[in-house]
């Protein structure tokens, strides 16, 4: 049973489209309207988390990085419903799969060329302005409103993960796109909670060649775009499903 669950949980486009989604989680990141803001609201769920406490002082690390790991709950929760939806999609139009993958590669390379600085007018920030009252329990509703007002800005790098969500045909392997996308854009808010020494020269890396950082965010989206358009993806995930259906343990 568990080798079933594998090779269904795991099987086709899976392989390569969780580090995919994984790798446009750490682009959102570095993305102009979510990595200048990133101090301040780690800032923000500090203080929520004070008022929590009833600190007048600055809160512990822990408190902080627990208030944190809520923020990235919220917004996880925002991307897995849309992965999730996307899946259930993608299980109701599989006699029209193929040309809905070719049109969503259309605009997986749009989406890429606005990262490539094609639309200057696409790249302007758009978002939810919402702050819920102070407290640790707003942390999670602050994650939530990041998740839905952000959508438009790293709406390139979410389109893709929702086309590899859509074209995965199932509710959990969308669900397991949106948490690898999520873990990647998570992941470096967390780090930062954490104090990390790493986290700060990370961070200082990312500004100064947040250009380029885009424009190789840009060229992998459009390289994706391209393989979904001409149908390469759907034969590498056919190809890889009959790799997994023919292995066999040797235990």
């Amino acid at each position: 049973m568990g080798g079933d669950f594998a090779t269904a949980a795991f099987s086709g486009s899976l392989l390569l489209a969780v580090p995919v989604s994984l790798l446009a989680g750490l682009v959102s990141f570095a993305s102009p309207c979510v990595l200048p803001l990133v101090p301040g609201y780690v800032g923000y769920v500090g203080g929520m988390a004070a008022a929590t406490a009833g600190e007048k002082e600055r809160p512990g690390r822990g408190r902080v990085v627990g208030g944190v790991a809520l923020f990235v709950a919220g917004f996880a929760l925002v991307f897995v419903t849309l992965t999730v939806l996307a899946g259930v999609i993608g299980a109701q139009i599989l006699a029209v799969e193929d040309t809905v993958m070719r049109v969503l590669g259309v605009v997986v390379i749009a989406m890429g060329l606005v990262f490539l600085g094609a639309f200057p007018a696409l790249q302007r920030e758009r978002r939810i302005h919402v702050a819920p009252r102070a407290g640790l329990w707003g942390a999670p509703v602050l994650g939530v409103v990041f998740g839905l007002g952000w959508a438009p800005c790293i709406g390139p790098t979410l389109a893709a993960v929702l086309a590899l969500s859509l074209d995965s045909g199932s509710a959990g392997r969308g669900a397991i796109l949106g948490v690898a996308y999520s873990i990647g854009l998570g992941l470096p808010f967390l780090a930062i909670a954490l104090g990390l020494e790493s986290s700060e020269r990370m961070v200082g890396f990312l500004r100064r060649h947040r250009l380029a950082i885009m424009r190789i965010g840009g060229g992998l989206l459009v390289a994706l775009g391209v393989l979904l358009v001409t149908g390469v993806w759907s034969a590498w995930m056919s190809q890889i499903s009959v790799w997994i259906g023919g292995f066999e343990p040797v235990i």
